[in-house]
């Protein structure tokens, strides 16, 4: 149970959030309208982050499902697994996603191997070092990079705030996810 109660989201900022999401409110929504004026920043930050940047969907959706795995964010990935296999991630590299070792796991290719470290290094390390982000760096262009690391951060704080504040997960469809969305190591 989620520590805090959803609101109705009324107003405007709970219409410019609905608008954005396709007329419906998801929980997260629900609780962040707890505070208008970050609800609203919040939508406009990840308005831009899904909708208005040149980073690939499928690298997108990669790091935003890694980022559920580390931060073991389950509301996260059920809310992004339908995304990323819409953008061509299938069950393969969703596993290898929950790798310990996905950086150098072989279902992912050289180019989302090397987003997975940069992604794990700015997760689980905040810095990230300089071969990491010179390997990441031969395969995007400067706008790209710039996008690919603000994903990587507003999707970190997205992990963060719901497991801090147990928001329950969306209904699912079926399969359902994984729900404990631990690391596996792999042999």
């Amino acid at each position: 149970m989620a520590r805090l109660p959803g609101t109705d989201g009324a107003g405007d900022i709970a219409e410019r959030i609905r608008e954005r999401r396709g007329g419906t409110l998801r929980p997260l929504d629900r609780m962040l309208l707890h505070s208008p004026q970050v609800a609203d920043g919040w939508n406009t930050l990840l308005g831009a982050v899904r909708q208005r940047t040149t980073l690939p969907a499928d690298i997108r959706e990669l790091i935003v499902l890694r980022i559920a795995v580390l931060n073991r964010a389950p509301y996260e990935w059920a809310a992004h697994e339908g995304d990323a296999r819409a953008a061509g991630l299938d069950d393969r590299h969703l596993d290898a996603l929950r790798a310990e070792a996905a950086a150098t796991h072989p279902d992912l290719d050289e180019r989302q191997r090397r987003v997975v470290a940069y992604t794990d290094a700015m997760t689980r390390d905040v810095h990230v070092p300089a071969h990491v982000f010179d390997a990441v760096r031969a395969h995007f262009d400067p706008a790209e990079l710039v996008e690919l690391t603000v994903t990587a951060a507003a999707y970190s704080m997205v992990s963060r705030f719901l497991v801090a504040l147990e928001v329950e997960l969306p209904a699912a469809p079926s399969p359902q996810p994984d729900p404990y969305l631990v690391l596996r190591r792999t042999t």
